[in-house]
């Protein structure tokens, strides 16, 4: 068996092979963007060979994730996901894999920070007046999100858990309808990814309030917008993370080759380019190794496991 294994693992990945990345999102998104953008780098470094991308959407990302789970264990299908890793097996009840026995970790590749904004005729023009505000009108305030389990979803639950308001959490089929509304002033608030929030910050479209990062961002735009910390909100840090996963039972020595392309591939100059250009950070620390990974990911799921049980919202 070993001799077949390594073997095997010094062919892999054979020429006329291609290996899939299933995204479990439709294509246009964020998180699309930066799997086609991996796969090309990676693609660079594993000298030329083919990466194709499956968006296997629906069920708020557990069909594609369940798809590579009982995907044959040869390193020929990944898995390419966000937060989601974390945050489905709380909104799930019944979710039909195991995110901590059922893959092996990769490593993490980029992430996007978030932005909490307002509709443009709020009348709050700083986090201090905003939860001042908020506070004054409670059972009155409805937040937008991009549907349940959304990134926009999960950081709009951690705003009201911190502040210890509720707010109507109103749920949309995608960023776009839920941006519409907010700058027509249907709803009130919303926390997404800076790649989304920042054009409708430039256009004046939208108030801005805080980002969710530990420190403030380089961006031109958001460059003087305080974090949420420093506007009084302790410990709240939201970053939408991307990674890489295969099924598991993969071979160790195809788990290397993968690790070892990815860590390459996210120093690649142009993949660090395209990163800077949608807002998003390269991931370069220990969470790049699969250990690393791993114990990132089941910290994130302890993180929100009770954001999510005590808001008591579920996907199935």
């Amino acid at each position: 068996m070993c001799l077949s294994v390594n073997a095997y693992a010094q062919d892999y990945p054979a020429a006329n092979k291609s290996i899939t990345f299933v995204l479990p999102y439709a294509a246009g998104g964020p998180t699309d963007k930066a799997a086609r953008d991996l796969a090309q780098s990676m693609s660079k470094v594993m000298g030329g060979h083919s990466i194709v991308i499956d968006n296997s959407a629906g069920a708020s990302g557990s069909i594609g994730a369940n798809k590579v789970a009982k995907a044959p264990a040869d390193g020929y299908t990944l898995l390419f996901t966000h937060i989601a890793q974390a945050t489905l097996p709380s909104f799930f009840r019944n979710l039909p894999y195991n995110v901590e026995k059922d893959f092996e970790y990769l490593g993490l590749v980029s992430e996007n920070p978030m932005n909490l904004i307002g509709r443009p005729s709020l009348p709050a023009n700083n986090m201090g007046e905003l939860v001042t505000w908020i506070n004054a009108n409670k059972g009155k305030i409805n937040i937008a999100n991009a549907g349940p389990g959304s990134a926009s979803h999960l950081c709009g639950m951690l705003f009201q858990s911190t502040i210890k308001v509720d707010m109507t959490s109103v749920p949309y089929k995608g960023t776009a309808p839920a941006m519409t509304d907010l700058i027509g002033g249907q709803v009130d608030l919303m926390c997404d990814q800076t790649t989304t929030t920042i054009p409708q910050i430039e256009g004046k479209k939208v108030k801005s309030f805080a980002v969710t990062t530990p420190t403030r961002l380089s961006s031109p735009v958001l460059k003087d917008m305080p974090t949420m910390q420093e506007a009084g909100l302790k410990d709240f840090t939201v970053t939408i993370w991307q990674g890489l996963y295969a099924p598991k039972g993969t071979p160790a020595a195809v788990l290397k080759k993968l690790n070892d392309a990815l860590k390459l591939a996210v120093k690649d100059p142009e993949f660090i380019r395209k990163q800077d250009a949608g807002g998003a950070s390269v991931i370069n620390d220990a969470r790049n190794d699969p250990a690393g990974h791993k114990s990132f990911v089941m910290s994130e799921v302890n993180k929100w496991a009770p954001i999510i049980k005590s808001a008591g919202v579920y996907a199935d």
